[in-house]
């Protein structure tokens, strides 16, 4: 527990890159306008996030519950939410901790993961939650995201596209910066990525399907500019209103105004410092 607490605290120290908060600093103002000076103080002072642990629907327990509760958790949401199942129990605190996985039972469903060290990582979360006798319902895969639609046509019922992006909470805090200079480069580059995958991911999907897009960014390059370029190239999808989830959970979440009815931009503030997370839904007819 010590060496864990030291590690907080080193985390909590870190130090900012200044090459990227520069390009951030420029883009985002142009992007985002005053609402950035807001967020840039959230995501650049660490003593201010929070920290979640997500409990396993199959196996609450009321101890685990009492455990939360002493090392400082308290419930994100007080009460029943539209949208969220009644199962879902979500505790926060101000700093952040480990807690052994809680194994449960699991439908069918592909995970699918291109880089080989996050593919590693993906089978090892799944191993930790998934009872071993379920394990063969879960297939892991290595494939190109991008391929996938022409390898498995209307095959799936939901997606989620969990897109390669910017990351900008993690970037602001690179240690190398030459390899930070490099990603700053090579940025421009995503939002192609990004909708060759949301593309594959399309073909995928059977009729009917919904899809959802999610990055960790601000950037509207990766975010509403590819949702758009997707609608307006893919005739067989639509938009999905997901407005009225954003306000179901408001209390806890700030999210960008003037944003279109299908997408919804978390951005980070001071005792609400989720985020930035984008998210937008679909639905191939």
């Amino acid at each position: 527990m010590l060496e864990l607490e030291n590690k907080t605290k080193r985390k909590l120290q870190k130090q900012i890159c200044q090459v990227v908060l520069d390009h951030f600093e420029k883009q985002y103002t142009r992007e985002l306008g005053d609402t950035w000076t807001n967020v840039r103080d959230v995501l650049t002072y660490p003593l201010c996030w929070q920290y979640a642990v997500l409990l396993n629907k199959f196996n609450q327990s009321a101890e685990l519950k009492n455990t939360l509760h002493v090392k400082g958790y308290h419930p994100a949401f007080q009460g029943p939410l539209p949208y969220l199942p009644a199962s879902l129990k979500c505790y926060i605190r101000r700093t952040p901790g480990r807690f052994p996985a809680q194994k449960h039972q699991a439908g069918q469903f592909h995970c699918n993961e291109y880089d080989d060290l996050r593919s590693r990582w993906l089978k090892k979360t799944i191993e930790s939650f998934i009872p071993d006798p379920l394990t063969n319902l879960i297939m892991i895969s290595k494939l190109d995201g991008t391929q996938i639609g022409d390898l498995k046509p209307e095959l799936y019922d939901k997606i989620l596209v969990d897109a390669p992006c910017s990351n900008d909470r993690s970037w602001l805090f690179s240690s190398d910066i030459q390899q930070a200079t490099l990603r700053l480069i090579q940025r421009k580059e995503l939002s192609f990525l990004q909708f060759q995958l949301l593309r594959s991911a399309i073909k995928a999907l059977r009729p009917g399907g919904s899809l959802v897009y999610s990055t960790c960014t601000l950037s509207k390059a990766e975010n509403s500019d590819v949702i758009n370029l997707i609608l307006n190239s893919c005739t067989n999808v639509m938009p999905v209103d997901i407005s009225e989830m954003a306000k179901a959970v408001s209390q806890e979440f700030t999210f960008l105004s003037g944003t279109q009815q299908h997408e919804l931009l978390v951005l980070p503030e001071k005792g609400r410092a989720w985020g930035p997370m984008y998210v937008a839904k679909l639905k191939k007819m």
